[in-house]
């Protein structure tokens, strides 16, 4: 075998592995999210695709009431009124609210 596919071979061994360390340590410090029911969430604003409210306008919307977890980062919603949202939304259109009481 000549020199240089004997090195490109090592090469790649190590690219490998350099990239399984990178992974391992991103996934150390990554904490899953998951909603459960009648917890209380803000929505993307950017996600429900409204008129453009300018630099100054509200990021995120709600509070709303996580009705339903279908699975795999979907969720049903509901607003504070008791309305149903007609879509799903995915877990990275949503952010958990915390309410504090006085």
């Amino acid at each position: 075998m000549p020199n240089w596919r004997k090195r490109r071979e090592q090469a790649a061994i190590r690219e490998a592995k350099s990239k399984a360390k990178m992974e391992r340590y991103y996934n150390s410090k990554v904490r899953s999210v998951s909603f459960k029911p009648r917890d209380l969430v803000y929505r993307k604003n950017k996600a429900s695709h409204p008129e453009d409210t300018g630099k100054l306008g509200p990021k995120w919307i709600g509070p709303y009431e996580v009705t339903e977890a279908l699975g795999k980062g979907a969720y049903k919603l509901r607003d504070q009124d008791g309305n149903q949202l007609p879509r799903t939304w995915n877990i990275r259109n949503l952010k958990k609210c915390y309410v504090h009481k006085m």
